[in-house]
């Protein structure tokens, strides 16, 4: 069976992607995964807001660029520059080391500055651009509208600057999430990733404390994911690659029939390993000769043919068979 796929005009060998995480930092790790199968990796994020936390570190114990404002302005420059080229350097090392497409990330909350950045990304030799954005709504006095705006502002800052494809890795927190995704369509975004996993605290009862010890995914969360791509996958012209959720062949399989052009896998190589990726490519095989598909393309949004199945994914009440009664 043809396991591969074509995502953001990349062909991949399978639809496995590893996502952005400590996993891919590192040279040998991603040399591993290209061996085992996957059909691509997309390195750890490249965090905007660390960069801007190191910039404002080194003006605070230098108190005379208070009084030198074209000074601050110079190491600000010179700060954001070397955390981009830490970052170019991981590109080219990998890139040599792999034949594998290699997404770069950015995890970035404004449009302002690093953009200009992005172009350094492509010619280091980034296949393509996923950007992460993280903004989350805790400010009341931020409107949803003034949220989604951002949103655009920061891909049409980054589509000026480099000609690679440009996906964005999302949240569900919108409160209209088909119009923000049909509007980065529209807006040339060449793929969707659904969705980014926030941090989720806690509370430890006995120590009375917040914890962040959830930050693996368990299979039950593909559900949000299968629910958004199933509805939009037919919708927009970009691509959509599914995100959290899936440990699995079967994860892989559901998203496929959602719609889906790839899957993005994390949790379940720090639970079971690198050998889980060759695992899943030789399952989805054997999935694809029991039922008949020779290629991806073959079954790939098969479960929204049909307006029932499609408006499936648009219930939000569980109705008993045959009455109107709720649930």
């Amino acid at each position: 069976m043809d396991i591969s796929t074509n995502y953001l005009g990349l062909r991949l060998s399978s639809p496995v992607i590893v996502s952005s995480s400590r996993l891919t930092n590192s040279v040998e790790n991603i040399k591993l995964y290209a061996r085992k199968g996957a059909g691509a990796i997309v390195l750890k994020s490249l965090f905007e807001e660390q960069i801007m936390a190191d910039i404002e570190t080194k003006l605070e114990d230098h108190p005379m660029y208070y009084w030198y404002p074209r000074a601050a302005e110079h190491i600000m420059d010179l700060s954001k520059e070397h955390g981009v080229n830490e970052y170019i350097r991981l590109i080219r090392d990998v890139k040599e080391a792999v034949d594998i497409p290699v997404i770069a990330s950015v995890n970035c909350i404004s449009a302002k500055g690093w953009p200009l950045f992005a172009k350094k990304l492509q010619e280091a030799g980034a296949d393509a651009l996923e950007l992460n954005i993280a903004i989350f709504p805790f400010n009341e006095k931020i409107s949803g509208t003034e949220v989604e705006e951002t949103y655009f502002d920061i891909l049409k800052a980054v589509k000026s600057h480099v000609t690679i494809p440009v996906s964005v890795k999302i949240g569900s927190y919108f409160s209209n999430l088909p119009r923000i995704v049909s509007q980065l369509d529209e807006a040339g975004v060449d793929g969707i990733v659904m969705f980014n996993r926030f941090f989720r605290p806690d509370i430890d009862i006995d120590s009375m404390s917040i914890v962040f010890d959830n930050y693996l995914s368990s299979p039950v969360e593909i559900t949000e994911p299968l629910r958004w791509i199933g509805s939009l996958s037919n919708r927009v012209k970009c691509d959509i690659s599914a995100s959290t959720g899936i440990h699995d062949y079967t994860g892989v399989v559901k998203v496929l029939l959602a719609g889906a052009k790839a899957a993005q896998i994390c949790t379940t190589i720090y639970t079971n390993g690198p050998d889980v990726i060759t695992q899943i490519n030789e399952d989805l095989d054997m999935w694809m000769q029991t039922h008949r598909f020779p290629t991806l393309k073959h079954f790939r949004g098969k479960i929204l043919q049909g307006k029932e199945k499609t408006g499936s994914f648009e219930r939000v009440q569980f109705m008993r068979k045959n009455t109107g009664m709720n649930v």
